[in-house]
This record gives structure tokens, sequence and C-alpha cells, in this order.
């Protein structure tokens, strides 16, 4: 019988046809070393055009009439605004993305798989589904951690912040404008030891993960910067009560076991590997401290990338056909990306689905409303004029 590892969510190739912007070419520029906040810059300063690298393919044509670094500035950078449950670090991520001039990118979740482009939430049609393909999310995750389909939840999760730290790329390279982002697919495995830990992952799923992850992420830059904002497990399980989310108050996962190796792992791997990279600052967030401070300590910081050192060593490009083939990674061949971490297997029972159950599935999403054809053809979901957007695309 035929098997497939289970892979949720609608991951295209960008299409080859579309317009390209033509912007002025610069000698090559490499990183500042610094981050300003908006109070600090030249009232006089203007962020060069962006390119529109949603909707225009950037490809090698392209690469010749539209270089890269001539829209860097200092805040041309990533950081991870990271820590433990409930600790606000959405709020926070936001005030540093507002203050700093930076997008801002939430924490990858799976209404980012279940909800189509218009809108349609997919987990209504779980009735027509076999019990192994229905949906299962992070509220359902934390009522019923031992549920079979906790190992898949957990690599959907990394899918989806696999493909959206490839987004944050994109989005540095092709506009200059920095990112802030809740969480990334570095602290992933994070939630993958503690779940393997106490048996809400089995080992043969988490020796699959770090084999997937090594196919895909080291093609990925590293953040410039990670911001840990720390509380003790009581400060937590504090927090998440005063919160209140019904799936989380009652949720038989989040003991002080769980919390507590979470916390270890957090310091002891993630926080250890990841400032050899990159720049890290932790705080003591038990009280909620003030954003201002720590964009003060940002500003602080000398980010430099020096050569035969690993910090900082992913944005050390050569020269500018380097970083435009990096951009060109990013914003064209993303699928290619996704498509490395999905390794075959068949030891892994417990992610594998059998040929009908994939059909089934098959059968059921790609009739969904929106889900038929590419997004502005399907009249289901209120596309107009189909017939005249074939004359015009041919």
């Amino acid at each position: 019988m035929a098997l497939s590892v289970i892979r949720r969510g609608v991951l295209s190739m960008r299409g080859l046809q579309g317009s390209f912007l033509v912007a002025p070419t610069s000698l090559f520029r490499p990183q500042a070393a610094t981050i300003v906040s908006k109070a600090l810059r030249s009232k006089d300063y203007s962020r060069p055009i962006p390119y529109p690298y949603k909707t225009d393919r950037y490809g090698y044509i392209q690469s010749l009439l539209d270089k890269t670094t001539h829209r860097f500035d200092d805040n041309t950078k990533i950081i991870v605004v990271d820590g433990p449950i409930a600790a606000g670090k959405t709020d926070f991520a936001k005030e540093i993305a507002d203050e700093l001039d930076m997008m801002y990118m939430p924490e990858a979740n799976l209404d980012m798989c279940y909800i189509n482009s218009y809108g349609y939430d997919l987990r209504q049609l779980d009735d027509l589904l076999p019990e192994r393909m229905r949906s299962y999310d992070l509220k359902d995750f934390l009522q019923n951690p031992t549920h079979p389909n906790a190992n898949s939840f957990q690599f959907e999760m990394f899918t989806l912040r696999m493909s959206q730290y490839i987004d944050a790329l994109a989005h540095v390279l092709n506009t200059g404008q920095g990112v802030v982002m809740d969480r990334s697919v570095y602290s992933d495995f994070v939630f993958v030891e503690a779940m393997t830990k106490f048996g809400y992952m089995t080992k043969a799923a988490r020796e699959y993960y770090y084999e997937c992850k090594k196919m895909g992420v080291p093609e990925l830059m590293r953040p410039h910067l990670v911001i840990y904002l720390d509380m003790p497990v009581e400060v937590v399980q504090q927090r998440i009560q005063e919160r209140n989310y019904p799936h989380e108050a009652n949720s038989p996962l989040y003991t002080t076991e769980f919390l507590s190796y979470m916390d270890q792992i957090y310091k002891q791997q993630y926080l250890k590997e990841i400032s050899v990279h990159a720049e890290l600052l932790i705080y003591d967030w038990s009280e909620k401290g003030d954003p201002e401070v720590v964009i003060e300590d940002i500003e602080r910081l000398e980010f430099k990338c020096e050569k035969h050192k690993p910090k900082l060593a992913d944005w050390l490009l050569p020269d500018e056909t380097s970083w435009c083939t990096k951009r060109m990674l990013y914003t064209l061949k993303k699928a290619w990306i996704m498509q490395w971490i999905n390794v075959p297997t068949t030891s892994v029972p417990e992610l594998l689905a059998s040929a009908d159950e994939m059909k089934k599935f098959n059968d059921v999403w790609n009739n969904a409303p929106g889900m038929k054809y590419a997004k502005g053809f399907n009249a289901d979901a209120g596309d107009q004029f189909i017939a005249l957007k074939i004359r015009a695309d041919p």
C-alpha cells in the first residue's frame, strides 16, 4: 500500500510571468553595524522604493537590473523575540517593530494552513475526512496532547515556521526593511525535545524531524538579534491562568515539569547555540519591563560581521552578485527549499497516511471553495471576469 508523509497547506511555485521594477544600481554596501530607532533617524530619511516581490518575479534577468544592497540601511536586519509561553512576546514584538520602523511578523500558527486565501476555514470539512486526516491545531494539542496526530502537528508547525522565515528573508532583501518575528524556526526544536521527553512525540518522529531540519534550515540566514524574555516557571503558570484562554487554563500539558524542561532546553541548548551566530539580549520579564530600555540596549549593539568568525557570518556576503543570488533563492525558489525538508520516509508510521486516506483528503480539500484553481480563477469563491483574465494572461 502506498504511503505519504502528511503535509498540509498550500505552497506553490511563483508564476514565471510578471513585470519587474528597474531600480538604480549602486556600489556594493555591506550591512551597517547599528540599529537605530525612528527618533534618532534623520527627518530627511526616505527608504528606497521596495521591489514588488509578492507580485513580480525576481529572477536572473531582474537581478541584472535591480541590485540588492542599495536598499539596505541600519535597520535592514532580522530580530527574533522568543521566550516562554505567555511572556508577552506579541505585544513586545509589535512595539519594538513600530519603534524601529520594521515589519512585524506574528507567530506561525495553523490558521495559516487551514484558512485559505479566500478566508474559507478548511476545518469545516473535518466531518468528511477520515479520523487520521482531520485538523489538529494548537487548541486540540493543548487539550489532548496524547492524540496520534500530535506528531504531525509539530511537523506542520515546523513547516510553517520554515515558510515564514523564508518570507522574512525575502522581505528584507527585496525591500531593505527589517523584520521583527515572534519566535522562529530556530527555536522550534525546543518544542520537539519537550514533546519527546514527555511522550507526546515518538523518538522515531524526533529523529526524522532532525533529518528534515538539516536538509533545509542550513540554507537560511540566521537572525541578527534574538531577544529572550525570561520568566520563572511559576510566573509562566500564573500568566497562563490570568489570560484565561479556555484551551490553556485547563490544559494537561502546562505542568511544572513540562514547562521546566522547556525552560532548560531553551537556556542550555537554544540560547547557547544561537548566541554563537547572532547577538543575544536576555531580560527578566516577570514584571513586564520597559520596551524603551530594550530599544536603547539594541542601539548600543555593534553588529559586526568579521571574516572567519561565526557571529553574523551568514550576512557577510562578498559581492553584489552573492546578495542577488540569495534574494533569488528566497524570493523565486522558496518552493524548492520547502521541498527539501519533505524527506521521504516509510519508517515513521505515526507520520504516514495510506493512499486511500490521502486520496480522500485531496478529493475533499481540492474541491473546497477557493481550492480548485489558482487564486483569481475560483468562481465558487466569488472570482469574476475569469474569461478576461485568461485572455489577458496567455
